[in-house]
């Protein structure tokens, strides 16, 4: 891809790109697009059925991203105004109706400043951000999939179908932030899921499991939802401040300080307002876990936790340690806890 600002740009952009196009894939030919400069990445999820009913379930605000992936995932969006919302909506449907489209699936768009709106493309699935849609609607989105492929039709229409509330979704990464967001596989030494009102977690990983190099670094789906967007950030928050795992790097502290950032408590969010704000220095911390001179106190409070669960198993789970000898503890508890210690002042 190539963005052309001038006249004088184009010739060369146009040569450099078509270059790249035939050696990669043997097809020199291009297509040119609108550029939008600060867009907003909205996207509708619909179901389509084998018996010609297909539904659009609204909106999912994407725009919070790193390098063009998807960080975090909201729905409802805030710019989108009734009117707007049923406008895509209608031509989300009217182009899987065109296609012939049965499964669940997601028509995305950019939305300009000024609201208007812009094809981008189909994911033709399900997405990583699907139980966004399942907060706000109730709806189980895997189970409907499975239907429309067993043959059922959809057991409602559009226009009966009412979100309430305000979810949010941040992808959970093995990564670390502070290092350019090189990639941190290694072994899980211990792991705490945040719980409570509105919290729900997806994931797959669990304490002792090794985290690959080979495949994405997503660990988990942490999502909120809130009768308000405000309620929403409040219980994310706190979320973020319950989840631990310790062993490899997360990318939880990006999240600490993104849901502490007025443009986003505003909704001021475009495609690349992630990345300019990771070109800035981050501000005044808000809490002791996003004040780096805190780090230590917070490995210690973390060696304290896997400490204390430790010993609640070896409590339930054989002989008091005042009495007969338990079995020693397993090697990969022993290293994580030497490697925990290591760290301390």
């Amino acid at each position: 891809m190539r963005v052309v600002t001038r006249d004088a740009e184009f010739a060369p952009a146009w040569r450099d790109a078509s270059s790249e196009a035939l050696n990669a894939f043997g097809d020199a030919r291009l297509y040119l697009e609108k550029y939008l400069e600060k867009p907003r990445h909205i996207e509708i999820q619909i179901l389509a059925d084998a018996h010609g009913r297909v539904v659009s379930l609204g909106e999912r605000e994407c725009s919070v991203q790193r390098r063009h992936q998807k960080v975090i995932e909201e729905a409802p969006s805030l710019v989108i105004t009734p009117e707007l919302r049923r406008k895509m909506g209608d031509a989300a449907v009217r182009l899987a109706r065109a296609g012939g489209y049965v499964n669940a699936g997601t028509v995305e768009f950019l939305v300009d400043a000024h609201l208007n709106y812009y094809f981008l493309e189909v994911n033709t699935r399900l997405q990583v951000e699907h139980p966004v849609t399942e907060q706000v609607t109730g709806l189980d989105l895997v189970k409907l999939q499975i239907a429309i492929a067993a043959g059922h039709r959809l057991p409602f229409a559009w226009e009966t179908i009412t979100p309430r509330g305000h979810a949010m979704e941040v992808r959970l990464y093995a990564e670390d932030p502070d290092n350019n967001f090189f990639p941190s596989p290694g072994k899980i030494l211990s792991q705490h899921a945040p719980s409570g009102p509105g919290i729900r977690l997806d994931e797959g990983v669990y304490e002792g499991w090794t985290v690959p190099m080979d495949y994405d670094p997503l660990l988990s789906k942490l999502i909120a939802w809130g009768n308000s967007r405000e309620e929403t950030i409040a219980r994310l928050r706190r979320a973020l401040e319950e989840y631990s795992v310790t062993g490899i790097k997360t990318n939880a502290g990006l999240f600490r300080r993104i849901l502490a950032e007025p443009d986003f408590l505003r909704g001021e969010i475009h495609t690349k307002w992630l990345d300019e704000l990771l070109q800035r220095a981050p501000s005044a911390p808000h809490s002791p876990q996003e004040d780096p001179k805190t780090d230590r106190g917070a490995d210690a409070a973390a060696i304290a936790a896997v400490l204390w669960q430790a010993e609640q198993r070896d409590k339930h789970s054989g002989p008091s340690l005042r009495g007969k000898e338990s079995s020693p503890p397993s090697r990969w508890k022993q290293e994580g806890r030497r490697q925990q210690l290591d760290r301390l002042p």
